[in-house]
């Protein structure tokens, strides 16, 4: 058994086709939307790296036609295993642009379903995030902390914790105003961008903070932050954020 597919979708932006491009098509770019850190070396032939905890994949570029197209996916693995991405950019008058995106690819055994489940929800949260990316931060460079939470046992009851932890009544929906207090960044206000069953995207003046449903289990909170930040300083405050809310 396994699952072969594909995921397209097209979105409206505030930015450049080179902004567009800078932000699909570098490392830096890669690294203030999408998960972990990234390194591209361009061109066909060239590779996208992903470092995200142990996760490291390897895409190889198999089109690459700046301001235009950009085609990067991994190798089939010994059971098929493959993920392909596709990024189309057409500009617009005004200074606005086009981006379509295909994900496609193959996901094996009879349990394909959970894991395309949390990719497809996990994939609406990174195009989200692009989008807010290019609306609202293009040409700044995030740096992305990536830390993993305590084990959830109970979701609905972990999403009603990150509610109350936000000033709200309930779960996070997109457009919350919401108000955030941590050591990391004293007390902030921000806006819900995003949220789907396993994600919550939140938007403030100088980061794009997201909690996501861990494929095994945590909570995980996936964040980019402009500025200058402290990097091994912010795992650890939230880290302790996190055990503090989810305990």
């Amino acid at each position: 058994m396994g699952h072969e597919f594909e995921i397209s979708d097209r979105v409206e932006v505030d930015a450049t086709p080179e902004q567009v491009w800078d932000a699909i098509a570098t490392g830096p770019g890669i690294t203030s939307w999408f998960m972990g850190r990234n390194e591209v070396e361009g061109g066909v032939g060239g590779t996208v790296k992903t470092a995200f905890g142990g996760y490291e994949p390897s895409s190889a570029i198999t089109a690459w036609d700046p301001l235009e197209r950009l085609v990067y996916g991994t190798e089939p693995e010994p059971d098929g295993r493959f993920v392909a991405y596709e990024f189309l950019i057409e500009g617009r008058s005004g200074g606005s642009t086009v981006l379509r995106t295909v994900t496609s690819g193959f996901l094996p055994g009879d349990d394909w379903e959970d894991e395309f489940e949390a990719m497809t929800a996990g994939g609406e949260l990174f195009l989200r995030t692009l989008v807010e990316y290019l609306n609202r931060f293009a040409g700044r460079k995030a740096v992305p902390v990536t830390v993993f939470g305590p084990m959830i046992e109970d979701w609905d009851s972990a999403w009603l914790a990150l509610g109350r932890e936000l000033g709200l009544a309930g779960r996070p929906e997109a457009g919350d105003r919401v108000r955030l207090s941590t050591s990391a960044v004293s007390t902030v206000d921000g806006e819900v961008y995003f949220a789907n069953a396993q994600t919550v995207g939140i938007r403030t003046p100088d980061a794009l903070l997201r909690f996501v449903r861990g494929f095994v289990g945590p909570m995980v909170a996936m964040h980019h932050l402009f500025g200058d930040v402290d990097s091994a300083g912010q795992d650890g405050l939230w880290a302790d954020w996190l055990g503090r809310v989810f305990k």
